[in-house]
Formats: C-alpha cells, sequence, structure tokens
C-alpha cells in the first residue's frame, strides 16, 4: 500500500503521532498538524520522510481553523488520507461545569474536524480518499461525570455517520475508532484526576490504533469499515 497524500491533526503525542510513524514509511507527502511545533519536527523526523510539512494550529481557536482549512486547500492537490488525532478532555458533574469549558471542548472536538473536511472535501473526491475520526467509547454510551466530553464525542460520530452518507457514492470513506482507554499523555492525566494508578501497559497503545488504521486503509476500495471499537482487554 502507497499513499501519495496523508493529512494527520494532533501528531505532536500520542495516537496522532503513531498514526504519523505508521503512515511516514507508505507516504509520499505527510501533512502533520498540531499546536507544539518543535514536537511536530521531532515527529516528522521520526517518520523519515523527506517530504514531511509540519504545521502549528490551534485547533480549539475557532479563528484559526479556517484559515488552516484554506491553507491546506491551496497546498495540496488532493488527500487521501485524513486523520483526526487531535482532542480534548475534561470531565466533571454537568452540575459543576460551565458553558465556557464546553464551547472549548466543542471547538477541538467537533467544529475543527467538521471544518478541516469540509474544506478538503474538493481534495478528498479527486482521489478518493479516506477520512477517519478518533472517536471514544464515550461518543456510545456516556458516563457519569463526563457530560461535556461525551456530547461532543456523540456530535462527533454523527458528522462522521452524515458525512458518510454524502460521500460514499463518491467513493470516499469515512470511519470512526471508537477507543477505549489508550495509552497517552491525555489518559495520564485522566487517571491521576480520577486519583488512580497508570498501568500504561494495560491499556490500548497507540501504535494500536495505527495498525487498526493501516488495517482500514489496506481494504480494497470496494469495502469500508463504519466504525470500530476498540477496548483494553481487561476494562
Amino acid at each position: 500500500m502507497m499513499i501519495d497524500t496523508a493529512v494527520v491533526t494532533g501528531a505532536s503525542s500520542g495516537i496522532g503521532r503513531a498514526v504519523a510513524l505508521a503512515l511516514g514509511p507508505l507516504t509520499k507527502q505527510l501533512v502533520l498538524i498540531g499546536r507544539d511545533i518543535d514536537r511536530l519536527e521531532q515527529t516528522a523526523a521520526a517518520t523519515g520522510s523527506r517530504t514531511a510539512i509540519t504545521l502549528s494550529a490551534d485547533l480549539s481557536d475557532p479563528a484559526a481553523v479556517p484559515d488552516l482549512g484554506r491553507r491546506l486547500a491551496d497546498l495540496l492537490a488532493g488527500v487521501d488520507v485524513l486523520v483526526h488525532s487531535a482532542g480534548g478532555y475534561t470531565s466533571g458533574d454537568i452540575s459543576d461545569s460551565d458553558i465556557a469549558t464546553l464551547d472549548h471542548l466543542y471547538a477541538i472536538n467537533v467544529r475543527a474536524p467538521y471544518e478541516l473536511t469540509r474544506q478538503l472535501l474538493p481534495q478528498l473526491r479527486s482521489r478518493p480518499g479516506d477520512v477517519i475520526f478518533m472517536n471514544s467509547t464515550q461518543g456510545l454510551a456516556a458516563s457519569p461525570g463526563v457530560g461535556q466530553y461525551a456530547a461532543t464525542k456523540h456530535a462527533l460520530a454523527a458528522v462522521a455517520d452524515s458525512l458518510r452518507g454524502e460521500v460514499n457514492e463518491a467513493g470516499i470513506r469515512v470511519t470512526t475508532l471508537h477507543l477505549g482507554r489508550t495509552a497517552t499523555p491525555m489518559q495520564e492525566r485522566i487517571h491521576a484526576g480520577e486519583d488512580r494508578p497508570y498501568r500504561s501497559a494495560e491499556l490500548v497503545q497507540p501504535e494500536d490504533v495505527a495498525d487498526v488504521v493501516l488495517s482500514v486503509l489496506a481494504l480494497p476500495r470496494r469495502t469500508q469499515i463504519n466504525s470500530v471499537t476498540i477496548w483494553p482487554t481487561r476494562h
């Protein structure tokens, strides 16, 4: 499997970085997006790709996302793979959570992938390409104490499901990965906030998720995986 152009958000760490590393050897042009340009450059170097492009952007800033989309649309003639790995998390009972936090989560978890996908649809149609959304098991069934986060993940699943029905006829495939607890810096912070021991080896590894991404992409174009749920074996 060889890929002409792949775009990965949240590529400076965690799942996004693992996906970038997996795609690097298979991709002619790899575009990595994240807030920390130094860490993005480190990811780019680790991929071994000589044509990796790094773009720094704060996807939680609604004003920054349309500009980023335009930059990508101008830069890329086509997009074979678009992976949305960037995301935010917060916890707390709804009674104790303010609307500003919900707005922040919505911006990064829903608005950013929605807008970037929308602006890159012409490039995706030209291949046709794949869109992969990193979601959460909270996007399937919400637990107490994470209502704001779960609401944005349900919204993201709705975006993916609606998009799939709109673009499948053009040959574009849309896949959602609903992830259980995965060993990332964000998950380590979640465990600390829950006052739980963090045993990363027992969790889904970012490399496991990257392997699933490659499996999704390797399927014949006639076949699409709508969604996958990935849990730690002991959850």
